[in-house]
């Protein structure tokens, strides 16, 4: 099963109709946890918000992420060990407020930490090789702080 979540906050309609086509050309199944959309879907299973722990198996459970660029879902990832395909929405095509999102892919990219694809034609070659099972996990995170962060934050709580 291949995941595709674009957060819960806006539609990304040009990412959901991207995937719906590519749906056609995988034999997994695509599972698109969508907030609002005006693109009516045909290929692919739609949940609307899901509880936590209903994302978490369902993350599990996927082969690969295909995402918008929100960092919970990145960190998540990480976390689980799982390929993922980063779709930034764009300021100039008004899916956002500014190019946060791009930037953040552009950096994490360039660390080699994640998968981007800034055009349709390129999240299907994403895809079709996630789909070969030829993507792997570039980037890895434990569950909770390591013991050097959590030192660095209390020495800096505690400074004078």
């Amino acid at each position: 099963m291949i995941l595709l979540t674009i957060g819960t906050h806006e539609p990304f309609d040009r990412l959901v109709e991207a995937m719906d086509i590519l749906a056609g050309s995988v034999s997994e199944k695509i599972v698109a946890q969508l907030s609002d959309t005006e693109y009516n879907v045909k290929n692919m299973e739609v949940l609307g918000f899901v509880p936590p722990k209903t994302f978490e198996q369902l993350f599990k459970k996927a082969s690969f992420i295909v995402s918008h660029a929100g960092m919970g879902t990145i960190l998540s990832a990480f976390e689980f060990e799982k390929p993922i395909i980063v779709f930034p929405r764009l300021a100039s095509l008004r899916e956002t407020r500014n190019e946060h999102q791009l930037a953040t892919v552009k950096k994490l990219e360039a660390m080699g930490y994640i998968n981007v694809a800034y055009t349709a034609e390129q999240l299907e070659s994403l895809v079709l090789k996630g789909a070969s099972g030829a993507l792997k996990p570039l980037h890895r995170i434990g569950k909770v702080a390591s013991s050097g962060l959590v030192d660095a934050v209390r020495e800096f709580i505690n400074c004078p």
